[in-house]
């Protein structure tokens, strides 16, 4: 009877270690992070920043009010390449590799081996790792191929002028752990791919932890979608309900379009309801309890190929477009939805960028960020409480046609520098507390001000190791 007792009493035992084990293994599961990147839209092209916009988004909006919305994020540069590299490495411009727009192909625009990402971190530590969409930092040759820098699944565009074609005959994926291209169908609009690869990665992967990489390529132009999206911005009669359009004519890599201000609209619209798409799977899924989702876009509206930012008020209350330094070519939406909905409908106004992405996806992962980058963790902020350390100062830089823009912004003030090779200088000061549209230049009243920030941004611009960005003959 004894020996009887003993062994039920082990076999209980075992069954409570079991469960308690297993409790453990669930309580332990690291949470999934999605993150989810427009392109080219701007900070009043989301209706939760802009309730006057012409453009509404249902869906991002829910995103913010179920989350917590940053009022002064900023991207890693005005343009697509260098913001991503700040993203993806937790450099800011005076220290990236990536600096500006290049070609991929002879590694001037992409990512060396040494250049560790969020990807590749989060996936030694057993993270399935999948990107869809816009790439732009290594072509198949490259050492910054997708499946070189830490992704498991990639399906999409590798280069920035690809990614122009939303009907395309070719797209890149990860092949037998390579980067290959694949054929698809030019009657295919490739938004539709990507969003469905996407879908199906989240439902492949719903018992591991996994990083998700959105960056998808609306509303970049070229401005097109399908008719049957069109048709939610044309009257009966086919014409646009967004009056007055101007028809753009075809030029370089954008097409003929002769109501863009209608399919801006549409594709704006299209971008919300894929966002929604993957919120609600998550919830069907129920990983809404483990899964971070953020929102953001790569650098301020653009004007490209018939886009019309003034007519939308892309920028909000912010002054300037995609290549400028003033605040509407960086500042950009930001939205986090952290698990289980907590601090729902709350607002964060510090200064945050892209650089800052790095260490907070590490700190939500447990997990160690490098030590030699510019980023600061932000995950403190996502819980309600304050960052333990802020940013005393945020840099920018970026060169194109021969005019070198650089940029500071502490707390309240912020110094552009303007140089022409050659040409002397220009500095324009600004107090964002009280000039958030960057209106008025107070750079002769705040001579102080204007040579402690002139020091700050040289201390931030280091010698960049990728000579196709040494734009030293143009600083002094």
């Amino acid at each position: 009877m004894k020996k009887q007792i003993h062994i039920f009493t082990l076999i209980v035992s075992s069954i409570l270690l079991t469960q308690s084990l297993h409790a453990q293994t669930q309580k332990v599961r690291k949470p999934n992070i999605i993150f989810i990147l427009a392109d080219d839209l701007g900070y009043g092209d989301v209706s939760a920043y802009n309730p006057n916009s012409p453009l509404v988004t249902p869906n991002i909006d829910q995103l913010a009010a179920d989350g917590i919305k940053y009022t002064r994020f900023y991207s890693g540069s005005t343009v697509c390449a260098p913001s991503r590299c700040a993203l993806m490495t937790g450099r800011h411009m005076g220290s990236a590799y990536v600096r500006g727009n290049a070609k991929g192909k002879d590694g001037t625009g992409a990512l060396r081996e040494q250049d560790i990402t969020i990807a590749e971190i989060l996936q030694d530590d057993g993270y399935k790792t999948g990107m869809f969409g816009k790439w732009g930092l290594g072509d198949v040759e490259s050492k910054g191929a997708p499946h070189l820098k830490g992704f498991d699944n990639f399906y999409g565009y590798l280069d920035q002028s690809h990614a122009h074609n939303y009907y395309t005959d070719s797209l890149y994926e990860i092949s037998s752990g390579k980067t290959q291209v694949v054929k698809v169908s030019h009657a295919d609009y490739t938004q539709d791919l990507i969003s469905n690869k996407a879908l199906t990665f989240i439902k492949e992967n719903k018992d591991n932890p996994f990083f998700l990489y959105l960056p998808f390529t609306l509303p970049h132009a070229e401005l097109i979608v399908p008719d049957s999206l069109l048709k939610a911005f044309q009257k009966e009669d086919g014409s646009s309900k967004l009056e007055p359009e101007t028809p753009y004519v075809k030029k370089g890599n954008y097409n003929n379009q002769a109501q863009p201000h209608a399919a801006f609209a549409a594709m704006v619209n299209k971008l919300d309801t894929d966002v929604g798409r993957v919120v609600d799977l998550i919830k069907s899924l129920g990983l809404e309890d483990d899964t971070y989702i953020f929102f953001s876009s790569d650098n301020g509206p653009h004007k490209e190929g018939g886009a019309d930012p003034e007519f939308f008020n892309s920028g909000g209350p912010l002054r300037g477009i995609k290549r400028d330094l003033y605040e509407g070519g960086i500042r950009v939406p930001f939205i986090a939805k952290v698990p289980g909905n907590a601090h729902a409908g709350s607002q964060v106004d510090d200064p945050w960028a892209f650089w800052d992405l790095l260490p907070t996806f590490t700190d939500i992962a447990n997990l160690q960020a490098p030590k030699d980058i510019n980023g600061l963790s932000f995950q403190a902020s996502l819980t309600g409480v304050e960052p333990h350390a802020k940013h005393s100062s945020l840099y920018w830089q970026f060169n194109e046609q021969g005019l070198l823009k650089q940029a500071v912004s502490g707390a309240e003030w912020k110094l552009i520098r303007f140089k022409k090779e050659g040409k002397p200088e220009r500095l324009e000061l600004y107090n964002l507390s009280s000039d958030i549209g960057e209106k008025n230049n107070v750079a002769a009243q705040n001579p102080r001000i204007v040579k402690e920030l002139s020091a700050q941004l040289k201390k931030e611009n280091k010698k960049p190791e990728n000579p196709t960005f040494d734009w030293s003959n143009m600083e002094n």
